[in-house]
């Protein structure tokens, strides 16, 4: 196999940071709404640039290690789905502008990336040290799974997370916006806006999600290059999928419960590593198979 060196680490990373400063330096330098058709492009361009960097891996290390960059691209992207629902919750609740909400994401779709390399390099080097960790995994995503399977929904108060209430002690945080800018001044002293705020709820929420989805990913692999990799281009499209599907989620009634089950399923099969080990092919299936029929189902109970 190909030995993956810090090279290209460098070069994967140097790339993403390109697109993502000409996406809000170029395409998005203005402050404004993103529209449905919009979102929609930037969402096929993203996906595409998956697809194409999977042949890359396909043809570079194998139909092994294509497979799973594959997988596990599916499952973090299916697993995002929860993150567009906080955003949803946090930008009504804050009432942010919709001209404000791409900087917003930017900014913590950036944050996010940061955070989740530092846990996929410590999540392998502990799998790589301590085997036993895996079962460990394994066993939260199986609880993880159940508890959103049971969870009710319920309305949530963002201001109560103990980050942002601590944050508030120590800094002054203004009551108003003061355009899109994260910083202002009151009385001359400097303040955070409400849309710092709202960054910051973001980046908390992300990381509590990324220790729930990155166990998932070493279920299929435990290479850190392709578990961070397919992390990547799954969260770089979770922008322009919030603004192309904010207005219609809510009719994906099952997509919660087909969520949990891929969480169980891959829980399932991290334990069972060293008494069968499930192929990925056979896991790509499953988890597509999962995905596809929760959201049929969905469409099937609105229209009836």
């Amino acid at each position: 196999m190909t030995e993956i060196t810090p090279l290209h680490w460098i070069l994967f990373n140097s790339v993403i940071l390109i697109l993502l400063l000409l996406d809000l330096g170029v395409f998005h330098k203005k402050a404004e709404a993103v529209s449905v058709k919009s979102a929609l492009y930037w969402s096929g361009f993203w996906v595409l640039l998956a697809i194409l960097f999977n042949l890359f891996i396909w043809k570079w290390l194998g139909a092994e290690t294509g497979l799973q960059f594959l997988t596990g691209y599916l499952i973090e992207k299916s697993l995002s789905v929860d993150n567009i629902f906080v955003f949803i919750m946090v930008f009504s609740y804050f009432a942010v502008p919709p001209a404000y909400q791409h900087k917003v994401l930017f900014w913590g779709i950036l944050g996010a990336l940061v955070m989740r390399f530092i846990l996929i390099l410590a999540g392998a080097a502990l799998i790589q040290e301590f085997h036993w960790i895996i079962y460990v995994f394994g066993a939260f995503l199986v609880f993880t799974g159940i508890r959103m399977a049971l969870q009710k929904e319920g309305q949530t108060n963002p201001e109560m997370n103990p980050v942002v209430r601590l944050f508030k002690r120590y800094f002054p945080v203004s009551k108003d916006y003061d355009g899109n800018r994260f910083f202002t001044r009151i009385n001359g002293k400097k303040a955070a806006t409400p849309l710092f705020i709202v960054v910051l709820i973001i980046e908390v929420t992300d990381l509590v999600f990324a220790v729930d989805s990155i166990p998932a990913i070493f279920a299929i692999t435990t290479n850190p290059f392709i578990v961070y990799t397919s992390n990547v281009f799954a969260i770089l499209g979770l922008r322009s999928l919030y603004f192309a599907l904010s207005g219609i989620l809510n009719l994906f009634h099952y997509l919660k419960y087909g969520l949990a089950l891929i969480l169980v399923f891959v829980g399932f099969k991290m334990m069972l590593v060293d008494v069968f080990k499930i192929p990925v092919l056979v896991s790509l299936s499953v988890v597509g198979g999962i995905l596809f029929g929760s959201v049929l189902l969905s469409l099937f109970k609105k229209a009836k």
